[in-house]
């Protein structure tokens, strides 16, 4: 397997770019001698070339996998009712390993959410204590306004709550790109509606380092390489 780095490339960074296990993870599968480098029992601090064979044992080893993915509108991210479509109807078929989202995004909203089979990144990703960034473009009813823009940014009170400060900037007459570390149910609707604004279209284009980039509707593409080694050094793994 190919990565996109850098070689030579430490063994930890190498089987957590590669998605076998965290660095940490990696380096107890090194102590209890289950990883070999070229038929070589690989040691702590190793280094890895690009052609080099390495080999994970164990039966305890599982292999993570981490997709971006395009979730359509009137796709439901979690508890689909009465007939309604799940992202697990959606890639049936598509993606052949077992996958789950990592956290929301509602009925009417599209965009990036990752998908992934490895439980261990959820609470990391989703705890509001970590405040991770998360990109938005937001068309609303009617013509925005600079003073609706510095309400938006400074935060917003929503039945009771006021939301954290957000880096917005205009995208159109009625249009903005906004950036949250938190993620209320329905958020971005309570902060447009509490300030006399209806949202008609909410896109999330972006996931901390993770992008949606030109992923069509149902499309889906693999995090590998450098991109999950940042995602899992911003996450600490």
């Amino acid at each position: 397997m190919t990565l996109k780095t850098e070689y030579p490339l430490r063994i930890n960074k190498y089987l957590a770019a590669r998605g076998d296990a965290t660095r940490r993870g990696a380096d107890v599968l090194i102590e209890e001698r289950k990883v070999t480098i070229n038929g070589r029992i690989a040691k702590l601090g190793d280094m890895v070339n690009e052609k080099d064979s390495v080999i994970v044992k164990g039966a305890n080893s599982k292999k993570y996998i981490y997709y971006a993915y395009s979730k359509p509108r009137g796709v439901i991210s979690h508890s689909p009712q009465n007939g309604e479509k799940s992202i697990e109807d959606a890639i049936r078929g598509h993606i052949h390993q077992e996958v789950f989202p990592i956290g929301r995004l509602d009925k009417d909203s599209h965009g990036l959410i990752i998908l992934t089979n490895d439980g261990r990144i959820t609470e990391k990703l989703l705890s509001p204590k970590k405040q991770h960034e998360k990109e938005y473009v937001v068309t609303v009813d009617k013509p925005i306004t600079g003073r609706f823009l510095k309400e938006m940014e400074r935060g917003v009170e929503i039945e009771g709550y006021k939301t954290k400060p957000a880096r917005v900037k205009e995208a159109g007459m009625e249009k903005l790109n906004i950036i949250i570390t938190e993620g209320k149910k329905h958020q971005l609707r309570r902060m447009c509606a509490s300030l006399g604004y209806t949202v008609k279209d909410i896109k999330r284009i972006r996931i901390m380092n993770i992008t949606l980039g030109s992923l069509k509707p149902g499309q889906f593409r693999e995090i590998k390489g450098k991109e999950l080694e940042v995602l899992f050094y911003s996450i600490g793994m």
